[in-house]
């Protein structure tokens, strides 16, 4: 399996304009997109520091994914995203060596990546998502 980078943290919020306050204002940070992406309910603002990506996640209905995860867990971080340049092939890996897949083909994310996530009983507790450009 080849992993290039981190390619983001996604973090959970109840509100990216609250946050924004956090990241922008006291750490200086700039947000450069913020968009909806439907099909998984959830708002998201995405920042860097460097060369890592911050993911701020606010979910757009109560039986969303994230909403369910603030309800259980509170704000905080929410999956670590890594960048593969052969998403199947990463997939079809992570499968061969026993992982739980919640996707098991890619779909469309935020920023028009392809995107896929392994499901956290499988990977130590952290929700694990692939992504790829291609």
């Amino acid at each position: 399996m080849e992993l290039t980078h981190i390619e983001h943290i996604g973090i959970a919020v109840k509100s990216i304009e609250e946050s924004l306050k956090y990241y922008e204002g006291v750490l200086g940070l700039k947000c450069y997109a913020i968009e909806e992406v439907t099909d998984q309910k959830v708002k998201t603002a995405f920042l860097k520091v460097g060369q890592t990506k911050l993911e701020l996640l606010e979910a757009l209905a109560e039986d969303s994914p994230v909403a369910k995860f603030i309800e259980k867990k509170g704000e905080g971080i929410h999956h670590l995203a890594f960048a593969t340049p052969d998403l199947p092939g990463a997939l079809k890996e992570a499968d061969e060596k026993g992982l739980r897949l919640i996707d098991a083909a890619p779909r469309k994310g935020a920023e028009g990546l392809n995107i896929a996530f392994l499901h956290p009983k499988s990977t130590g507790s952290v929700l694990t998502e692939f992504c790829s450009d291609k």
